[in-house]
């Protein structure tokens, strides 16, 4: 399981490293993911870190306590902004689900024909 850990973190890192080398604007995290994902692809062995990945994913949820304990640590911020927050998140929320419904119907209409 360390070994397990060891490979999702270094790859977490390696993706880290190369988008603050490159100043990508993508997250290093998501580009770590990426790479995990060819190396996945190209060294089939390496799917023996599933367990330890389904353990971590059981216990996401422990994940975000820190983001509650930020929240609640910013919260003087929250009463100044928090209208303006809660607009961002609805609308953004808006406009991501209506994007999907026309995605949807864009590719509904292309299978129709």
């Amino acid at each position: 399981m360390i070994q397990h850990l060891t490979i999702l973190l270094a790859f977490q890192l390696l993706g880290e490293a190369i988008s603050r080398a490159a100043g990508l604007p993508l997250p290093g995290p998501v580009l770590g993911m990426a790479l995990l994902f060819l190396a996945l692809l190209g060294v089939p062995r390496l799917a023996a870190i599933a367990s330890t990945a389904q353990g971590l994913l059981a216990h996401l949820s422990l994940l975000f306590v820190p983001a509650g304990v930020g929240v609640v640590g910013q919260l003087d911020r929250l009463g100044n902004d928090g209208v303006g927050l809660a607009l961002a998140i609805l609308g953004s929320t808006a406009i991501a689900i209506i994007a999907g419904v026309y995605t949807f119907l864009a590719v509904a209409r292309v299978l129709d024909r």
